[in-house]
């Protein structure tokens, strides 16, 4: 049976879609050298420092905290995000950054050895991975110094971007595709290591011109004023646009052509959300009234627009899970439309509004809105699965027939995708 287009996450939990979570079988490649020869060796070792009483899922809430306590860290001695802040945080930055990863990658190996894979460790994941994103965008911009400008927009966009459409591209291919080159171990790395840098030598170092670095004159097609800071921006950019965007383009396009999908219907079920929603926020931010830049509030504003694309990455994922068509979005196209309607109200009329106060409520709302949706979906699954979310029973037994890694790497090195 077709089943019908959903916009609430409500609707993921009606019992024929549920239903679907015994259909569930994990599949996951990541090609990069460094996670198969170097990092691998590592989570191995790893797991081996956690108890098995230890639930997967704690495991990667804890890691969360990780970051949370370094966003913390930002409000309360980088709320500028400039280069006044004090070089330590960076070593914390680097620290919260390294150990988030290893905690994600060490929950799926807790949830193998103690036999608790389920969808529900996917989707837990999965949740927090979406709004890791906005954590790490935020602390590269107060390690790099970048201040609340467009420079701190274009990397927070560039990081929910690529999270959005590696989620849509596992929904079609039924593969969570990780390239040879890709941003949960590359990109991490490299961030890591730029934090590093900010802590030994200053964030202002990432704001000398490359004029004045006689070595790199070879780099003289960039304008004079470029710095390092916007060398590090530039370069994040061309890593989505060469190296993922164009591998999460091709797998879509041949799961489309294994099921037979129409690709215009696919493609726009994808990429019309990111037309729509960022036509929204680049008619909001272009506006006279917007005040986010001048009154020093992008912390607020990426810790809003990180909840609504956590959102539709949840929404992607328990569609993926639930054997649902792909999301529509609604819900999280209103709060936007609001801000850019009440935007062009004040620029073409005599109409006023405080946008700091809005937005504080609205990011209040949007922040209980997701942690009741996600305390309400969980208790479904657990409930469905008969298992809980953060503790492990003493005799744990699969709850379903889930694929180790191993497996699900051999289904797909060859032509055939695992599909919903």
């Amino acid at each position: 049976m077709k089943l019908k287009s959903v916009s609430s996450y409500k609707a993921y939990l009606e019992e024929d879609r549920i239903e679907n979570l015994r259909l569930y079988k994990y599949g996951a490649v990541d090609k990069s050298p460094i996670s198969k020869y170097i990092l691998k060796h590592y989570w191995d070792f790893a797991i081996k420092l956690f108890p098995r009483w230890i639930a997967p899922n704690l495991i990667t809430l804890i890691g969360l905290f990780f970051m949370i306590a370094n966003v913390i860290i930002v409000c309360i001695w980088a709320p500028l995000l400039d280069t006044t802040a004090p070089n330590w945080i960076n070593f914390s930055f680097a620290a919260g950054l390294w150990l988030y990863s290893t905690f994600d990658n060490v929950d799926g190996r807790q949830a193998r050895r103690t036999g608790t894979s389920s969808p529900l460790g996917e989707l837990f994941d999965h949740g927090c991975d979406a709004i890791n994103c906005t954590y790490v965008a935020l602390l590269q911009c107060a390690a790099l110094g970048l201040g609340h400008s467009p420079s701190s927009a274009i990397l927070l966009f560039v990081t929910i971007i690529g999270f959005y459409l590696s989620t849509a591209e596992e929904y079609y291919t039924g593969i969570l595709y990780l390239g040879y080159v890709n941003g949960p171990t590359e990109g991490i790395i490299v961030t890591c290591l730029a934090f590093i840098w900010s802590g030994i030598y200053g964030i202002g170092s990432w704001h000398v011109p490359l004029k004045e670095i006689s070595c790199l004159s070879w780099m003289g097609l960039l304008p004079s004023n470029t710095t390092f800071a916007d060398v590090f921006v530039i370069g994040m950019v061309l890593f989505f646009v060469v190296t993922h965007l164009p591998v999460c383009v091709y797998s879509i396009a041949q799961a489309c052509n294994a099921k037979g999908l129409s690709k215009w219907r696919v493609f726009g079920n994808v990429f019309l959300p990111i037309v729509v929603t960022g036509s929204l926020i680049t008619f909001w931010i272009h506006l006279s009234s917007f005040t986010v830049y001048s009154q020093k509030h992008f912390i607020l504003f990426a810790i809003f627009i990180g909840f609504l694309f956590g959102e539709m990455a949840s929404d992607i994922i328990l569609a993926h899970l639930t054997k649902s068509e792909f999301p529509l979005f609604r819900n999280i196209y209103y709060p936007l439309a609001l801000f850019a309607l009440l935007g062009a109200l004040t620029e073409f009329t005599r109409f006023e509004y405080n946008e700091y106060l809005l937005l504080i409520g609205i990011t209040c709302v949007t922040f209980v809105n997701y942690m009741i949706r996600a305390v309400r979906v969980i208790n479904a699954f657990c409930e469905f699965l008969n298992i809980r979310c953060l503790v492990i029973p003493h005799h744990p037994k699969p709850v379903l027939p889930v694929a180790t890694e191993s497996e699900s790497l051999l289904t797909t090195n060859g032509s055939n995708y695992s599909t919903i």
